[in-house]
């Protein structure tokens, strides 16, 4: 299935999905899944997460097509990132660009990409030039609130996730399965 998987679309376009609500990370996954059971190989950068969440269990599941990489230390949103954040991430974009030269994924996903220029692990320009990067037939997904006006300039579809009401607000914890 791999040979003959994605050749009925060979021009790969840039999606974003960014906003402030939930969801992104997952609509991300979801895609991951629709194109590992098409039998197109997929990368997942996470750039920001180093922490274990479930979706790493799962992906497990589909070692053979879907690869995962995180290039960050843990959760350093209520506090400054620190020169060795910003070195996992620069590994990440270096990362990045291997796999696009090696040409074996189709769908390439950097998780948490838009926040990690928001906390400038990174640059915007240097997300532009990976963006530029991109080989014609793969699908890049950036995910992440706080996208760069530049970033949504640029891509071929956004997607704002928006929200209108979360149970956070009333207390309710992160759970396992759900949101982490």
């Amino acid at each position: 299935m791999l040979e003959t998987a994605g050749k009925d679309w060979p021009q790969g376009y840039v999606q974003v999905y960014t906003g402030d609500g939930k969801g992104k990370t997952t609509a991300s996954f979801g895609l991951a899944l629709r194109a590992a059971g098409a039998g197109l190989p997929v990368f997942i950068g996470q750039f920001v997460k180093g922490m274990h969440y479930s979706e790493l269990e799962a992906v497990k599941r589909f070692s053979d097509l879907i690869e995962l990489r995180q290039f960050g230390r843990g959760c350093f949103i209520r506090n400054q990132p620190s020169a060795e954040d910003r070195a996992a991430a620069q590994a990440g974009l270096a990362e990045v660009r291997r796999v696009f030269a090696a040409g074996r994924h189709r769908l390439v996903i950097l998780d948490e990409a838009n926040i990690a220029t928001y906390f400038e692990l990174f640059s915007v320009a240097e997300l532009l030039a990976l963006i530029e990067e991109k080989p014609a037939n793969v699908e890049l997904i950036l995910t992440g609130r706080k996208a760069d006006p530049r970033i949504l300039e640029r891509a071929d579809l956004v997607t704002e996730m928006r929200e209108v009401k979360h149970y956070y607000a009333t207390g309710v914890q992160a759970r396992k399965g759900v949101e982490k």
